[in-house]
């Protein structure tokens, strides 16, 4: 699955670190390793020395690490000592940039520092489905950084996915027809279920709202006590910007009620009218979607699940549009915080791919 024209430098060419000076001959000071998963992802990364500070390292040599997260879609930085969310704002910084804020929410977060979120707020018997971060939105981040304050007790691995390969396993007339229909995502806010609009926004003001996704190419639908419906058309497939490789990426076995546990789906679907769903998703022209194609989507996804349990001080660095990522349920107190990098927008995905 390594893109053939992407030259991953050896990581014993990386030779400079400011913690701790490194001769030529020591040239052993990074170890680079996979899982023992039986998959080609994430690419593990380790000190082989003390002292090797992770943001200075991650810093200078930031030309050879983005070759290799091309190439394996997730690096897993462990037990370089990472122990604080400034620490993974550094890190992000080093590596990618400046932060993104968290536009355009359909998860509960909460703000940690700066532009670092908790990952998603669920309940912690709750599994997270795959998915690629804010595909349905018309900006998403190309990075995601998740950093592992607090283990939890049993369970709660990040699930990972090569979305590359989610595409391939995929029937090719599924693969086509998603493609060439797309997608139309579905909100309700103020019903009393799910976020609301003012913190899926992050305003109180409607005109704010409005005015974000005039330019986001969302509709927006008032309805009676300010309660708001949107519905945004997106693609299916995309082709990453740096490789050209088709991906699978959207969230529609996410979004859609078939997703839910069958008792769920029954309470809602007799408290609401569908169109009045807290969130749905439908092909592009608001034609349903068929179950048994989200069921193979769903499939596929499994097929390629990876997951691992997660070490105090783990980083875990994903390109967002090569894998998706989720969540396993969990036992105990659990703290993993989220930083997202490289905002990328449809209007520059059109313009790579000439549309």
């Amino acid at each position: 699955m390594n893109d053939p024209g992407v030259k991953a430098p050896s990581i014993k060419d990386l030779r400079s670190v400011r913690r701790r000076a490194v001769t030529k001959s020591q040239q052993d000071w990074v170890q680079e390793e996979l899982l023992p998963v039986g998959r080609q992802l994430p690419l593990v990364l380790r000190p082989a020395m003390d002292e090797v500070d992770l943001v200075s390292w991650a810093g200078d040599n930031r030309p050879a690490i983005e070759p290799r997260l091309l190439s394996y879609g997730a690096i897993l930085f462990r037990g370089f000592g990472i122990g604080s969310a400034g620490e993974l704002e550094n890190l992000v910084a080093a590596i990618s940039g400046g932060l993104m804020g968290y536009e355009d929410r359909s998860s509960p977060r909460s703000l940690v520092s700066g532009n670092i979120y908790t990952s998603t707020d669920h309940p912690s018997d709750q599994n997270i489905a795959l998915h690629n971060e804010n595909s349905y939105s018309f900006t998403w981040p190309l990075k995601i950084f998740f950093f592992g304050l607090l283990p939890a007790t049993s369970g709660g691995e990040t699930t990972i996915a090569d979305s590359r390969r989610v595409y391939q396993r995929l029937d090719p007339e599924i693969r086509e027809r998603f493609h060439r229909r797309r997608l139309m995502y579905v909100r309700n806010f103020g019903d009393g279920l799910g976020l609301s609009w003012q913190t899926a926004f992050q305003t109180e003001d409607p005109v704010v709202v409005e005015e974000f996704c005039r330019n986001a190419d969302i509709q927006v639908e008032w309805k009676s006590g300010s309660r708001l419906r949107t519905r945004q058309v997106r693609p299916a497939v995309a082709r990453h910007p740096r490789l050209g490789e088709p991906v699978w990426f959207n969230q529609a076995h996410l979004f859609h009620i078939s997703g839910l546990a069958p008792e769920v789906r029954s309470e809602l679907l007799a408290a609401f009218a569908e169109e009045d769903l807290p969130s749905n998703v439908y092909y592009g022209d608001g034609s349903p979607i068929e179950e048994t194609a989200l069921e193979a989507i769903r499939s596929a996804y499994d097929e390629e699940t990876v997951a691992f349990p997660w070490q105090q001080g783990d980083v875990l660095m994903l390109d967002n549009m090569l894998v998706a990522h989720g969540r396993a349920p969990f036992e105990g107190p659990r703290k993993i915080v989220v930083g997202m990098s490289e905002p990328f927008s449809l209007r520059e995905l059109w313009a790579g791919e000439g549309g």
